[in-house]
C-alpha cells in the first residue's frame, strides 16, 4: 500500500473521530433535561432537607417552575441561533485558514464552554443568563467543525467518495450522539455536572490530537494530491462518477496499467475562493439548503427532545430515556447508508431524500400514537424514524454537498467545497436553531402539536425538492439531458 494511502485511510479515521466529538458534547443538554426538572413527588426525600414545595424541591432553578419547557427552548436556540450565524462565516474562514490551527483551537474552545455549563452544578449556579451564555459561545465556536473537515477530506481524496462511502464516513453524527447520551447518562443521576465534563474533556482532548497529527494537505508529507479535472469525469466503464474533487487532466489508462496525463487539456485550478453570492448560483444549492432547513428542523428536535418526550410519555427515568434515545441514532447510521446506496444505484440524489422525507411524515405519527405500546413497538419505531429523519439530512450535508461543490459550473475550483458546505449546512442549521424553539413553546399545549409541527416540517422539506425530483424523473424517462456525474440540476 502507497503511503498516500496509508495517509487518507488516517486522515478519514481522524476527521471521523473529531466531527464525533463535536457531536458527542452537543447531546449532553438533552439527556440532563429530564433530571433538572423532574416529578419530585415520586422522589424519595431526604430526611435532612426541609422540603417546602413537595412538587419542585428536587429541580434545579430557574428549571423548576411551570415554564420549564419554554426555558429549555430557550437553551437550546442560544446554541443553535448561534450555530446557523456562525455557519455562514464558518466556511469562509475555514477557506483562508490553516486546518490544523482552525480545528485545534474550536474543539478547545468547545470543550471550555461545555465544561463551563457542567461547572454550573459545583458552583451552585442558577442564572439562566449564565446557562444562555455558555450556550451562546459553545454554538459559535461548534462551527469550526464542519466545514473544516469537509475540506481537509475534499484535499486528500480526490475522485469518487460516492454516496455510499460518505454515507458510512457520515455515521461519526450518529456515533457521536450515541456515545454523548450514553456518557451523560452515566451521571446526570448522581452529579449532572460531570455530563458536560466528562464530553468536553473528550472533545479538549481531540483539539489536542488535531494540533499534533492533523495533515492539512498531500503536500505537506511529500504526497502527491489528488489530480482535479474540469470537464468531462471519468467514463462509467471506469467505474468512477461523481468525483469528490474534479482531476486536472483527463487521465488514460496505458498498456501497462500506468496513467498518462495530455497536458493540452489541463485546465487551470481557480486560486481564489468561490464568493457567497457565487456559491448560491450554483444549480441545486438553494433548493437542497432549504430542504435541509426544515429536515434538519426535525432531526434536531429529537436531538434535543426526544429523551425528555421518551421520560414524560413512557415514565422512563433519566438515564433509561437517554439511553433507549440512542436507538433513534442507530436508525439514523442505518437511514444514512441507505440513503447513499440507493442514490447512488439511481443517481437521483433529490429523489432519495423526497421518498423518505414522504415515508417518514406518517412514522412520526404512528410513533407519537403507538410508539410507547410495548418496548418492542418503542424499539422497533425508534430505529424506523431514525433512518428515516437521518437519511436525507445524512445525504444532503455529504454526498449532495460534494457533489454540488465539485459542479460543473465552478470549472474545477475545489476550493468552493466549504463555502458550499457551509451554506447548506448554515441554512440547515437555521431550521435546527427553530425545531427545539418551537418545541418548547409548542409542549406545554400537548405533545401531539409538536409532531404535527415535525410532519409539517417533512412535508415542506419535500416541496423544496419536487424542481429537482421531476427533472431527475425526466432523465429516467429519457426526457431530458443525461446527467454528467452529479444529475443536470
Amino acid at each position: 500500500m502507497e503511503t498516500a494511502d496509508l495517509y487518507r485511510g488516517f486522515i478519514l479515521i481522524l476527521t471521523f473521530l473529531f466531527y464525533t466529538a463535536y457531536h458527542l458534547s452537543r447531546k449532553p443538554i438533552s439527556i440532563v433535561k429530564s433530571e433538572l426538572h423532574r416529578n419530585c413527588s415520586n422522589v424519595i426525600q431526604p430526611k435532612d432537607i426541609n422540603i417546602t414545595n413537595n412538587v419542585t424541591w428536587c429541580d434545579w432553578p430557574p428549571f423548576d417552575q411551570d415554564n420549564y419547557q419554554t426555558l429549555f427552548g430557550v437553551l437550546d436556540n442560544c446554541f443553535l441561533v448561534a450555530y446557523a450565524i456562525g455557519m455562514f462565516f464558518s466556511g469562509i474562514f475555514g477557506e483562508r485558514l490553516p486546518l490544523r490551527y482552525y480545528l485545534s483551537i474550536g474543539m478547545l474552545m468547545s470543550g471550555l464552554f461545555t465544561c463551563l455549563f457542567g461547572l454550573g452544578f459545583y458552583w451552585n449556579i442558577h442564572s439562566l443568563g449564565y446557562y444562555a451564555f455558555v450556550q451562546v459561545m459553545n454554538g459559535l465556536v461548534q462551527t469550526t467543525g464542519w466545514p473544516a473537515v469537509v475540506a481537509c477530506v475534499g484535499n486528500w481524496f480526490g475522485k469518487g467518495k460516492r454516496g455510499f462511502i460518505m454515507g458510512v464516513w457520515n455515521s461519526h453524527t450518529s456515533v457521536g450522539n450515541i456515545l454523548g447520551s450514553l456518557i451523560a447518562g452515566v451521571f446526570v443521576s448522581t452529579a449532572w455536572g460531570l455530563s458536560f465534563i466528562v464530553p468536553g474533556i473528550i472533545i479538549a482532548c481531540t483539539g489536542i490530537l488535531c494540533f499534533f497529527f492533523l495533515v492539512e494537505k498531500p503536500e505537506d508529507v511529500n504526497c502527491s494530491s489528488p489530480q482535479h479535472h474540469s470537464g468531462q469525469e471519468r467514463s462509467q466503464e471506469g467505474g468512477e462518477t461523481a468525483p469528490l474533487l474534479r482531476d486536472s487532466s483527463i487521465v488514460h489508462p496505458s498498456i501497462n496499467g500506468a496513467v498518462s496525463t495530455e497536458p493540452d487539456v489541463i485546465v487551470e485550478e481557480h486560486s481564489e475562493a468561490i464568493s457567497f453570492l457565487g456559491a448560491l448560483r450554483i444549480p441545486g444549492v438553494v433548493e437542497f439548503s432549504l430542504c435541509l432547513l426544515f429536515a434538519k428542523l426535525v432531526s434536531y428536535t429529537f436531538l434535543y427532545w426526544l429523551p425528555l418526550y421518551i421520560s414524560n410519555v413512557a415514565h422512563f427515568e433519566a438515564k433509561e430515556a437517554g439511553d433507549m434515545s440512542t436507538l433513534f441514532d442507530v436508525g439514523g447510521i442505518l437511514g444514512g447508508i441507505l440513503a447513499g446506496l440507493v442514490s447512488d444505484y439511481t443517481g437521483g440524489r433529490a429523489s432519495t431524500c423526497c421518498v423518505m422525507l414522504v415515508v417518514a411524515a406518517p412514522m412520526l405519527f404512528l410513533y407519537n400514537n403507538i410508539g410507547q405500546r410495548s418496548l418492542g413497538t418503542t424499539i422497533g419505531m425508534l430505529l424506523l424514524c431514525g433512518a428515516l429523519v437521518n437519511g436525507p439530512y445524512a445525504l444532503i450535508t455529504t454526498a449532495v454537498s460534494a457533489d454540488l461543490g465539485t459542479h460543473e459550473s465552478l470549472k474545477g475550483n475545489a476550493r468552493a467545497l466549504s463555502t458550499v458546505t457551509a451554506i447548506i449546512d448554515g441554512t440547515g442549521s437555521i431550521g435546527a436553531a427553530l425545531g427545539p424553539l418551537l418545541a418548547g413553546v409548542i409542549s406545554p399545549t400537548g405533545w401531539n402539536n409538536v409532531f404535527y409541527m415535525l410532519i409539517s416540517a417533512d412535508v415542506l422539506a419535500c416541496l423544496f425538492l419536487s424542481r429537482l425530483v421531476y427533472k431527475e424523473a425526466q432523465r429516467w424517462c429519457g426526457c431530458g439531458p443525461r446527467a454528467r456525474g452529479f444529475n443536470e440540476l
